[in-house]
């Protein structure tokens, strides 16, 4: 049985409320006894950032290099850095996936009180295109794989094939009748 969507406010208050719980400090015994202080995240700098990731891809890849190039010369504060991270991200390169994860961890060891409220979606991003480069390795070591596979096949098929053409040029056996001693 397939569990129905629910309808109403309900969706809409419960994002409301696990934003609510992830918006608020740690409870008052876990921040007493942490030693880490915990730096208030300030979701208005952030939903900028989450738009424009949005906006990011749906552009064309010279749409995406024209902002490239215009980050590029703006000067580098935290967002910006951001900024460039998500536009390298969406070029799909490994190259470019390296240094987008470099932006990002300069802005995850910033001081900056203009860093650190990005420093949650600096680390999905970061954790995310860490993940993208580990899988686009794999998938480079997976097609060398099949690129050596298929190779070896082909040789092996040659040999096949040669071996056959040699038993065709070979003469016929004799039957076991024809060569029997004391026969006819």
């Amino acid at each position: 049985m397939i569990a129905a969507r629910p309808r109403g406010r309900w969706p809409g208050l419960l994002a409301a409320a696990l934003l609510a719980a992830c918006a608020s400090g740690p409870a008052p015994e876990l921040a007493a006894s942490s030693p880490v202080t915990v730096a208030r995240v300030d979701e208005a700098a952030m939903l900028p950032l989450l738009g424009y990731l949005q906006l990011l891809q749906q552009m064309s890849p010279q749409e995406l290099q024209r902002e490239r190039s215009v980050l590029a010369a703006i000067p580098p504060t935290p967002a910006t850095q951001v900024r460039l991270a998500m536009v390298l991200g969406q070029v799909r390169g490994p190259a470019d996936l390296v240094r987008a994860l470099g932006l990002l961890d300069a802005v995850l060891k910033s001081r900056e009180p203009a860093a650190a409220s990005l420093h949650p979606l600096t680390r999905a991003l970061a954790s995310q295109y860490r993940e993208r480069l580990r899988l686009e390795t794999q998938n480079e070591k997976l097609l060398q794989q099949l690129k050596d596979s298929q190779r070896r096949s082909s040789e092996l098929q040659e040999k096949l094939d040669a071996l056959t053409d040699i038993e065709r040029s070979l003469p016929a056996r004799p039957t076991a009748g024809s060569n029997a001693p004391g026969g006819p």
